[in-house]
């Protein structure tokens, strides 16, 4: 059972075909694929091609990250398994995973990192902002491979309602011990949101992918 397999996926930026790079973008809980796209206007980089899923119903799965796995299931399956299936497409059109950033607020943060853990290779760029690692209290990840030195960015607030502080922390431990090059921002007090900040790290990370050779 796929609750997100029939949703749209949209797209921006250029074909696939013309493409430098291309990023992957996941919206959060009660948000949509439009509005996730929509950061891209502020990104400001030519050569890249966007795509972006929408959640049925809007949410990626039920209940808190933090809970127990089966419990968000089947729909946490679906959605890690809708960002597998557009990474397989976009590198059907020739663009090798290393040109391939994921991105993901929110409860897209939560999707983006988990399928990053889940599937360990050289991504162009993994960007969590306001998200951590999937799973309950105690959860101990198990490493499948390795980042091999993919560009992996943690962006949170220090008092973020959804997101405990300690999760984030926890994440970039991780993802740090299977390969990723990881950078950590904690933002005192600020709210559930993403900033400049942010964005400008995201910026420099996809600027450095679309001049690679």
């Amino acid at each position: 059972m796929k609750p997100h397999a029939d949703q749209l996926i949209l797209e921006a930026g250029v074909p696939l075909k013309q493409a430098r790079a291309a990023m992957i973008m996941v919206h959060g809980r009660g948000s949509s694929a439009d509005s996730i796209l929509g950061l891209h206007a502020a990104i400001e980089l030519d050569g890249i091609a966007y795509r972006a899923p929408q959640a049925a119903e809007s949410t990626w799965y039920p209940l808190p990250f933090t809970s127990p796995i089966k419990k968000n299931e089947p729909s946490l399956s679906s959605a890690l398994w809708v960002i597998g299936r557009i990474l397989d497409s976009i590198e059907d059109a020739g663009i090798a995973s290393h040109r391939i950033m994921l991105l993901g607020f929110s409860q897209g943060a939560c999707l983006v990192l988990e399928y990053a853990a889940r599937h360990p290779r050289r991504y162009g760029g993994v960007f969590g902002l306001s998200g951590g690692l999937i799973g309950p209290p105690g959860t101990e990840w198990k490493a499948v491979g390795s980042l091999e030195d993919t560009p992996v960015f943690l962006g949170c607030s220090d008092i973020d309602f959804h997101i405990p502080k300690t999760r984030v922390q926890e994440s970039s431990e991780f993802l740090r011990r299977i390969g990723g090059d990881v950078t950590e921002r904690l933002y005192p007090g600020m709210p559930h949101t993403i900033n400049q900040d942010e964005v400008s790290f995201v910026q420099s990370v996809m600027q450095i992918v679309v001049d690679s050779e």
